[in-house]
């Protein structure tokens, strides 16, 4: 096969794990435990499948193309609430929506990057972030975390070069489940703007931050669209994920270069999605409410079950949002036990070396556990099943 923009990139690391299960028969007694993807498993509360129902008969516009940048009306319900959330000032115009998440990163670094720039991503990294600057021919430049699975300003700084054009950051963190400290994510910006950088932020699970108030101060700087672009998703808090919605807060200016690229890949994002999202945001703020204290709780399990596997040599390095990661004990590469473990403990997980390059070390000893559809007793069942593993 001739190299391309696909050969460049490894396979999809969810996809790769799933083939795991081929020919794998999970008893009765031990159903399998999926907790390798960070997506809700259940379709939107009962309310917004009513209110999209309405919407598919009563609304000829949600068949209809639409707005590249999206709905106006969504546009705007997001610059009122994050202006609302995060203090300072975020203007219709400067919010975008896009087909999820993901292809707000991506149209984010199509407007910032070209052939043979850099972008430093913190290790552990989310895939995805990688696989798409490899396809854009854009260097992914590893920063190792710190403590708590931290990033530093400071050492990011020495990474720097003429070709970086950006430093792109996920809190709550995918795959650590850590929450950046304010002060961390000044630092990164302050860092961002002495070197005319983008400081890309990813708050694609904002809605289950333990933290009460604002995670952080950002939109408060006058000129913050100088510098930051927040990129969020709709797909976690309203269970959209199949109507791909999600959006990009940044400057009138790259928001224009960025509409280039989403004209060309989608057109405008899908219709009856953004009419669920805008529906969502007006009416389940009570619901999400009740969602976010659930997930909290499965946080709150996953420390109070942990000591079992603690007491078999396990390191808990993360936990937040959907997200456990942790160290296993063993000496083999998470690479190879994460396989076994779906025959031996009926357990479907990610190994570290999926969230960082081949010769960067550490991932091999690490597992992440995406924990946000399995319940406190759920947890408690997975633990067991570690906990029981004689290797």
């Amino acid at each position: 096969m001739p190299t391309t923009r696909t050969t460049s990139t490894f396979a999809p690391p969810v996809m790769a794990a799933r083939r795991w299960l081929d020919g794998v028969d999970f008893p009765a007694d031990r159903p399998l435990l999926n907790v390798s993807q960070a997506a809700p498993v259940d379709p939107p509360p009962l309310p917004l499948r009513a209110a999209m129902a309405e919407i598919v008969m009563q609304d000829p516009e949600a068949h209809l193309y639409g707005p590249v940048l999206g709905l106006p009306a969504l546009r705007a319900e997001v610059a009122k609430r994050w202006t609302a959330s995060y203090g300072g000032a975020v203007a219709a115009e400067q919010v975008a929506i896009t087909s999820g998440c993901n292809q707000a990163f991506a149209a984010a670094i199509a407007a910032l990057c070209t052939e043979g720039d850099e972008v430093i991503l913190p290790v552990p990294y989310y895939f995805n972030h990688r696989m798409w600057l490899d396809m854009s021919g854009v260097k992914a430049v590893p920063l190792t975390v710190g403590d708590g699975m931290i990033p530093d300003a400071g050492q990011a700084a020495a990474l720097i070069t003429d070709r970086t054009r950006a430093i792109a950051l996920v809190s709550p963190n995918n795959p650590c489940g850590v929450e950046y400290p304010a002060a961390t994510l000044r630092a990164f910006m302050a860092l961002a703007r002495a070197h005319d950088l983008a400081l890309i932020v990813d708050e694609t699970y904002r809605d289950f931050d333990s933290r009460t108030g604002a995670p952080h101060d950002l939109f408060t700087d006058p000129d913050w669209d100088a510098t930051l672009i927040q990129l969020y998703s709709f797909s976690k808090a309203y269970r959209l994920t199949g109507h791909r919605v999600g959006a990009v807060v940044a400057s009138q200016g790259r928001l224009a270069e960025i509409e280039k690229f989403l004209d060309t890949v989608t057109i405008c994002p899908n219709q009856l999605g953004q009419r669920a999202a805008l529906w969502g945001m007006q009416n389940l703020d009570q619901w999400l409410a009740g969602e976010r204290a659930e997930i909290l709780d499965r946080r709150a399990a996953i420390a109070d079950h942990f000591p079992k596997l603690a007491a078999k040599g396990w390191q808990l390095l993360g936990c937040g949002a959907y997200f456990a990661y942790v160290r296993h004990p063993y000496a083999m590469s998470s690479a190879d036990l994460a396989p076994r473990l779906v025959k031996e403990a009926g357990v479907l997980l990610l190994p570290g070396t999926m969230f960082m390059p081949d010769d960067h070390g550490g991932g091999d000893s690490q597992l992440r556990i995406a924990f946000a559809n399995i319940d406190r007793a759920g947890i408690a069942t997975l633990f067991d099943r570690l906990a029981a593993l004689t290797l």
